[in-house]
């Protein structure tokens, strides 16, 4: 489905970033468990941020963990503690048939970006998008080329469910949150 207004306008320099995402979608597509909504409520009870969560099967399955904590990140012993939390859980849930491997970690400098209020909350990053198919009905390079599926860009906020990224081409893209398959931050890391 085509978005009727694929481009913002480019004279327009809001960042579309409300206080507040009202129905703060979760990107599922790489958590087929339903993980996230499991380890919210104990993420939360540590005094932790669940930044998301990463479910990769194959012959050695892996459930990867991100946290955080607001201002101070996070320490070794916190991924400890949720780890320990977590396979507890999982332990009596058991939502996941077959062996996995659990990891949990910090989001690190690249931070993945899993919830529509991310892309509020960090509007003005750089980030890259990847989606899982590729974007029709908007300019996104010369005319001619290919369909993309990979951008990089300045996000700038959100518009409805609409993830907004101002690209180097002086263009600002509407990607669809539904269509995302992986983003994350992409920091700045040349020396001052």
């Amino acid at each position: 489905m085509d978005t009727p207004n694929p481009q913002v306008d480019p004279q327009d320099t809001t960042l579309h970033t409300p206080l507040a995402v009202q129905d703060d979608a979760v990107l599922t597509r790489h958590d087929p468990f339903n993980l996230n909504a499991l380890f919210t409520p104990v993420a939360q009870g540590m005094g932790l941020e669940l930044v998301g969560v990463e479910f990769h099967s194959g012959s050695h399955a892996v459930v990867r963990v991100f946290i955080d904590r607001e201002l101070l990140g996070v320490t070794v012993d916190d991924c400890a503690g949720m780890s320990r939390a977590i396979s507890a859980l999982l332990d009596v849930e058991d939502p996941i048939p077959g062996q996995y491997t659990l990891e949990v970690s910090s989001p690190g400098f690249d931070r993945p970006l899993f919830k529509l209020s991310d892309f509020a909350r960090f509007a003005g990053e750089f980030a890259r998008i990847r989606l899982h198919r590729p974007l029709m009905g908007q300019q996104t390079s010369a005319p001619g080329a290919r369909p993309q599926r990979n951008f990089s860009g300045t996000l700038q906020g959100v518009d409805g469910r609409d993830v907004l990224l101002a690209t180097d081409t002086e263009t600002t893209l509407r990607l669809p949150f539904a269509d995302i398959d992986k983003a994350h931050l992409e920091p700045d890391l040349k020396p001052l």
